[in-house]
């Protein structure tokens, strides 16, 4: 029943080239094959050779091979065959298909072969079909076995990226639901503030108690016009409303000009307030949201300081720049401001993952931004009324400018923000 088959063997040794080539041709042929063109001929062929030297190695063992190196070997080039495939685009249906029509061609060449052996007994022949058979279908186990786990090990990957997209959703959320109720606890203190202080107007005061009563009442309706003004910032900066208008400006005179503004602001609270830089940081930005996330971050560091004072930084560093913000307060405490605190957190850590990928021009990713001593004793997370929003606003105002967002603090220092703003934006002006 064997005669022959060794001769089969070496027949379609002699025939590889022409076989892959019918293979080739049949596929090419194929209308399901869209991504047929794309590869060229030694990437076709790929595992494929590999897979005929196991087959003809059946051959000379009359039709059958024993589970060993050669078997194990057969399989993995077939898997490899569908690792090959999946990269190159392929899907399931086609890689079948292609086993289907190199089955048809080695048919084909073993009628070849009978006709020109006519002498070979039909149980040789009848053997190598179904060598031939088996040997396709075990190629076709293979490549699909391996696509499917392939698509599993994709299928995990993209729920687990899902699942992790997920939480950050769900931690935003939680996030902003904690900015806004932190923001109605400030507006429901400050409107009880004006409603108690406006029942005792209406009282018979004595003049220098009404004229005090009146301050206060001023101070309450104006610190709630601020607040509102912030709620309507952060709400314009969540729905998207807020566009980038980058222009040439100097950054260090509208520094040092918002520090000049609010010198009185920190001479009420007996506070120094310190500016220094170069003279002249000309760059390309948003110069009215770069004023707003430098006063925003000036006005919590007042709030945060009840003595010492606060220090105003800036400088260039290659194709950035940066601004700090010091302050001598007690620096971050836990309480209801934890979400943003770890907002903060994550901020600084994905800021300094990017400059120790992209290091300066000495070859040295840029230190820590240093803090100055703490000279404000600790005050309770309910003394700093409207903190969290003023920062969520720069926190905002950072990721629309591509600007990354630092904060160091420590125990027995104060606070440093230091926000890194790229010098220019290349040719888009408006984003």
């Amino acid at each position: 029943m064997s005669e022959g088959l060794p001769q089969l063997a070496e027949h379609l040794a002699r025939r590889r080239e022409a076989i892959l080539a019918a293979w080739h041709a049949a596929v090419g042929a194929d209308p399901e094959f869209a991504s047929f063109s794309t590869l060229s001929r030694a990437q076709f062929n790929d595992h494929i050779p590999a897979v005929l030297d196991a087959l003809e190695e059946r051959l000379r063992r009359s039709g059958e091979l024993e589970d060993g190196p050669a078997r194990r070997a057969e399989r993995t080039s077939a898997a490899e065959h569908g690792l090959h495939r999946w990269q190159q685009g392929y899907d399931q249906r086609q890689t079948m298909r292609e086993w289907t029509h190199l089955q048809v061609c080695l048919q084909r060449e073993l009628e070849v072969f009978e006709a020109q052996h006519p002498d070979v007994a039909p149980q040789a022949m009848g053997t190598a079909q179904r060598a031939v058979a088996w040997h396709c279908g075990d190629g076709v186990i293979e490549s699909t076995a391996h696509y499917i786990r392939l698509q599993q090990s994709e299928a995990n990957a993209r729920l687990r990226d899902l699942e992790q997209a997920l939480e950050q959703l769900q931690q935003m959320e939680r996030e902003r639901a904690e900015g806004w109720r932190q923001a109605a606890h400030d507006l429901r203190g400050t409107v009880g503030i004006i409603s108690n202080t406006s029942a005792l107007l209406n009282r018979n005061l004595a003049e220098p108690l009404r004229a005090r009563f009146a301050e206060v009442l001023h101070r309450g309706v104006a610190s709630l016009h601020t607040l509102l003004n912030d709620l309507i910032d952060v709400a314009r900066l969540e729905a998207g409303h807020e566009r980038r208008n980058v222009a040439a400006f100097d950054a260090a005179r509208v520094l040092r000009d918002l520090c000049d503004s609010m010198r009185n602001a920190a001479a009420e609270g007996n506070l120094f307030l310190l500016a220094q830089g170069p003279d002249s940081l000309p760059v390309a930005g948003d110069e009215a949201k770069v004023l707003r996330i430098a006063q925003n971050l000036l006005l919590n560091a007042f709030k945060a300081t009840t003595q010492g004072g606060v220090r105003v930084l800036w400088d260039a560093r290659d194709e950035h720049w940066t601004l700090s913000v010091q302050d001598t307060g007690p620096g971050f405490t836990r309480g209801p401001a934890a979400p943003l605190e770890r907002a903060l957190k994550i901020a600084t850590e994905e800021a300094r993952e990017a400059q120790a990928q992209q290091p300066d021009s000495a070859g040295e990713a840029v230190p820590p931004s240093p803090v100055l001593p703490s000279q404000s004793a600790h005050r309770p997370p309910q003394a700093l009324s409207g903190e969290g929003i003023g920062l969520s606003i720069v926190k905002r105002l950072c990721e629309l400018l591509d600007a990354s967002l630092e904060v160091d603090t420590a125990p027995g220092a104060g606070t440093t923000f230091r926000v890194t703003f790229p010098r220019s934006y290349g040719a888009t002006l408006q984003s």
